[in-house]
């Protein structure tokens, strides 16, 4: 049952166009997302309509937020799995291994329990599957342009197919975090020792004469 105050601010939030945005109400309908996700709902039940009852708000108060439930997905997605890594601006190998440390830290995040309720999703929702490209791309972007920046600094090979080390990066590690491809690997020092195996592959050769 609404309460009177509770239909007062909802009237409010109706009567009051151009009004800040309702930090709670963002809150409550990115939390209800991402509940629902972790319970495995598929993304044909995510309804607009399931989640305004889920955050206990009204659909108009949604769509007030988000123009359609990709957008909304999007955006709750987005905010479980966090700004992409920050760089260090110190080695290339460097910032290779700050780029992959949150993909090698899903195991115990809200990521790591949503995550793999989504693969199967994506298997069959192209909407989903553009949601979680649009999100996975600015990370790989970034890791393009330290493997150019090695590229042109000389450190890393120049003939280097970049979404190609890209995939070896990161694919261990996502396999690892959301499967436990291989249960027998220590997670402490994942992400160096992939780097210090990958790093033969992509490093330039050292002229022959040392200089």
């Amino acid at each position: 049952m609404t309460t009177a105050t509770g239909a007062v601010e909802a009237d409010q939030d109706r009567k009051a166009p151009g009004r800040p945005r309702s930090a709670r109400a963002d809150e409550a309908i990115i939390e209800a997302v991402l509940d629902m996700l972790a319970e495995g709902t598929a993304f044909e039940a995510l309804s607009i309509e399931a989640v305004a009852a889920r955050a206990g708000v009204g659909k108009a108060t949604i769509y007030r937020r988000w123009p359609n439930k990709e957008a909304l997905l999007f955006d709750a997605v987005k905010t479980v799995k966090g700004e992409p890594a920050q760089m260090g601006g110190g080695s290339v190998r460097e910032d290779i291994v700050a780029l992959l440390a949150p993909a090698g830290h899903l195991e115990h995040s809200r990521a790591g329990q949503i995550m793999p309720c989504l693969l199967a999703e994506m298997q069959r929702s192209p909407e989903l599957r553009h949601v979680y490209q649009r999100i996975s791309e600015p990370r790989r972007d970034l890791m393009r342009t330290v493997l150019r920046r090695g590229i042109a600094e000389g450190t890393l090979r120049p003939d280097l197919d970049l979404d190609m080390v890209v995939a070896l990066l990161f694919g261990p590690l996502i396999a690892q975090s959301l499967v436990h491809w291989s249960p027998d690997t220590a997670r402490e020092d994942l992400i160096e020792r992939l780097v210090t195996a990958v790093w033969p592959a992509i490093a330039a050769t050292a002229p022959a004469d040392g200089s």
